[in-house]
């Protein structure tokens, strides 16, 4: 679905600087990410992806806006999260899934002395409550995360140290922000802003990718964050923030509608006889949509001269709804689907986005959206070899390229003026 709130206010003419926002979702939310973000790289003539003013990402969103805004094009990642063919780096979902036995250690070094205080007040004082007290006291010997979530901050490391990229904050050309939310104060903090931008990016989508009760939360500077999802789901606010003309959003995550043509499995007539898990997932993204709706619609007043377009699923989308959210080995299929609804929903509505488009100097590409045999798979083909020192030097060419382009507008308005 895709979701496209023209500027009330147009700012004539366009400076083009266009920013990203991209939510959270887990794994499978962001394949579903990296298909639409695919989708819009061959579909949108005049996009660069790599090159954008601003770029937020929040959760699984963090990995694909520190990706991009470090040159990393989406058929680079395609390579490297889907068929496996990059010579950079060897994606290993498994690294993701690892036990976290040191804080399973952790947390059972501390039952010997929390049953031994237990112990103690029951013989103390035998006619107390303590046996209601047994859950509570106990609480502290359970782990904070099943899985170990190092293995992302190693595995980013390596991806943003490598091929002219950079794993700080401040040595990148464009604005990057990674939200996650500090525990003990539950408010969200940006990393990449002032004060927070000398924390690597690679420990800082480790922070905000933290979902809790999944992995352990992140401690930096003595603060414990977690997923940045908890506070807001896209965080556009903080892209819109920068005046820039034209905001591209996106969230893998909407309620599921049965009502409206959406297809349960097969023998599941409604939701509830899916069991728990069913109705947690239809609940927690019914909450997300809900906040991302009202932050629209505030974003709509409070940015008036700033067009908006986020895509998301369809409401009736079985695909998204149904596939397990930490289902790895479903990666292909989710992000080929992403793919095609996305080039469906600029196909559709064409008419109504093309002249927003336009207006920053953008254009659609009918040879594209009415190819529907085209795959995520066509175009990708094996990426040149390239080392680190011809790959330092493309990124210096790109540099002084984009350099001289925003000169001469400069100097054409120069000449004009003098004229």
């Amino acid at each position: 679905m895709l979701v496209l709130q023209p500027a009330r206010k147009r700012r004539q003419p366009s400076e083009g600087r266009i920013g990203l926002a991209i939510a959270g979702g887990g794994p499978i939310g962001g394949m579903y990410e990296l298909g639409a973000l695919r989708a819009l790289d061959v579909a949108i003539e005049g996009l660069d992806l790599t090159k954008l003013e601003v770029y937020v990402g929040v959760s699984s969103g963090a990995f694909l806006a520190a990706g991009l805004a470090n040159r990393l094009d989406t058929a680079e990642m395609c390579r490297i999260f889907i068929t496996g063919d990059s010579d950079q780096v060897k994606f290993r979902p498994e690294m993701f899934l690892r036990p976290a036995f040191l804080e399973y250690a952790r947390r059972a070094a501390a039952i010997p002395r929390l049953a031994f205080d237990w112990w103690k007040d029951v013989l103390t004082d035998p006619t107390g409550s303590h046996l209601s007290e047994l859950v509570s006291r106990f609480g502290g010997a359970i782990p904070t995360g099943l899985f170990d979530n190092r293995g992302i901050e190693r595995f980013l490391r390596d991806v943003f140290t490598i091929r002219g990229r950079s794993n700080d904050f401040r040595e990148l050309a464009a604005k990057l922000y990674v939200v996650a939310v500090d525990l003990d104060s539950g408010e969200a903090v940006r990393f990449g802003s002032p004060g927070w931008d000398d924390v690597s990016i690679s420990r800082a989508v480790q922070a905000s990718s933290a979902l809790p009760g999944l992995y352990s939360p992140v401690d930096i500077r003595g603060h414990h964050f977690v997923d940045g999802a908890l506070r807001r789901t896209m965080h556009a606010s903080v892209v819109l923030d920068h005046g820039i003309d034209l905001m591209l959003g996106i969230n893998p995550f909407v309620p599921f509608n049965a009502c409206r043509g959406g297809r349960p499995p097969e023998g599941m007539d409604k939701l509830a006889q899916g069991g728990l898990p069913v109705v947690l997932s239809q609940t927690f993204r019914t909450i997300l949509q809900s906040r991302m709706q009202v932050g629209l619609a505030k974003y709509a007043q409070q940015y008036p001269d700033t067009d908006q377009v986020v895509f998301e699923p369809n409401e009736d989308d079985g695909e998204m709804f149904f596939t397990n959210v930490f289902s790895y080995s479903s990666r292909q299929r989710v992000c080929e689907h992403a793919f095609h609804s996305t080039l469906a929903d600029l196909r559709r509505r064409r008419e109504q986005l093309a002249p927003v488009l336009a207006r920053h100097g953008l254009r659609l590409r009918p040879e594209v959206l009415d190819d529907l045999s085209l795959s995520i798979m066509d175009g990708l083909g094996i990426a040149p070899r390239t080392t680190d020192t011809t790959a330092r030097l493309r990124v210096a060419l790109d540099d002084v390229e984009d350099l001289v382009k925003a000169r001469r507008p400069n100097r054409r308005r120069a000449v004009a003026r003098r004229r």
